[in-house]
């Protein structure tokens, strides 16, 4: 899997103060589920189950008359967190009100770190290389099998509600490439390299959120670090950057993502069409959730089917695979992992 995306340098975290008794917005990922809003609570008044205050809140509100009782208990219900269900915004029912990350299907929320431990395969049996890309005297151009195991670790945290930063790392591949029956260089049958794979970072920042009307705009800048200046097959050797858009439309037949994005390596010095495509996401239940994807880079295009399961409130399971649609692309590439929120 190519990994082109960033956590460039952190933009100063924004400063937001509270009036006493202003309503703020306060995230809990262990009580959320999918398209729950997110809880809101007034700063300096705690509520029992009941939705009462456990003490005597005289401390808070020294000078409530005996006539506000009502008001008091009224209060006390608008503030009982899940009873939207986004029955006021409905295009936001697939996905919440999170930032959308770089994984398929996948949001973050102001507050909220996001660890996925995942492992992936991918095999193309009509692979493109060069012996001398390989370090072996043959220029000519062959097709041959090669297969990729990576195990990755991938984090993202949202800052805000408009910001998020995330790494994701391969932190073993094993890659190998088969060599062609034409192929007469002094190749081996098979050129394996293993190691820490590509890694990556991004930040990216949402302009606006969606309204009825209105789509949601993202933009990204990411960057792919040079780890690995010795290896062929694995990781990257130059700086790569990547920066891009995401437009989110949410309908009541499903929520659709467009993106298109840019690619810059200091090794070969030129600007060229980095990542794109189109990602579809349908909320099925409160513990599954479709997601369907066509995505390209260059001249590598695949489409991705994904489903994923919530085990519990903070962990989920997502399970995908990618089919080439494009010579160049992996004609199969599973994934299996888990998704842990804090």
């Amino acid at each position: 899997m190519k990994i082109r995306h960033v956590l460039g340098p952190l933009p100063l975290i924004l400063f937001a103060s509270t009036a006493f008794g202003q309503d703020e917005p306060i995230r809990n990922p262990l009580t959320l589920k999918w398209g729950e809003p997110i809880e809101k609570k007034t700063g300096l008044t705690l509520l029992d189950e009941k939705g009462f205050p456990p003490f005597d809140d005289k401390l808070f509100l020294p000078f409530r008359g005996p006539g506000e009782s009502a008001a008091r208990t009224a209060m006390a219900q608008a503030l009982v967190p899940g009873t939207e269900e986004w029955k006021s915004r409905p295009y936001l029912a697939d996905r919440g009100d999170g930032i959308h990350t770089s994984l398929f299907g996948t949001y973050v929320r102001k507050n909220e770190l996001l660890v996925y431990l995942f492992y992936e395969y991918s095999r193309n049996r009509d692979a493109e290389y060069k012996p001398s890309e390989l370090g072996f005297a043959s220029d000519q151009e062959f097709r041959a099998k090669k297969e990729e195991h990576e195990f990755l670790i991938f984090a993202a945290y949202g800052i805000t509600n408009s910001l998020a930063v995330e790494l994701e790392s391969a932190v073993f591949t094993q890659a190998s490439q088969s060599r062609a029956s034409g192929d007469t260089s002094a190749m081996p049958r098979t050129f394996s390299e293993s190691g820490v794979g590509d890694t990556e970072g991004q930040i990216r920042y949402r302009w606006f959120e969606e309204t009825e009307v209105r789509p949601e705009l993202l933009s990204y800048f990411g960057v792919v670090f040079p780890l690995q200046h010795n290896k062929k097959l694995i990781g990257t050797r130059d700086w790569e950057f990547t920066a891009g858009v995401n437009v989110t439309k949410g309908f009541s037949f499903g929520t659709f993502m467009v993106k298109i994005g840019g690619f810059y390596s200091t090794g070969e010095e030129k600007l060229e069409l980095g990542e794109y495509g189109i990602e579809y996401v349908k909320r099925l239940s409160d513990k599954w959730r479709l997601v369907g994807a066509v995505e390209g880079d260059q001249d590598e295009v695949q489409a991705i089917l994904e489903i994923q399961y919530q085990v519990r409130p903070n962990i989920t399971i997502k399970l995908n695979s990618g089919f080439g649609l494009t010579s160049k692309a992996p004609e199969f590439a599973p994934e299996v992992g888990v998704l842990f929120s804090f």
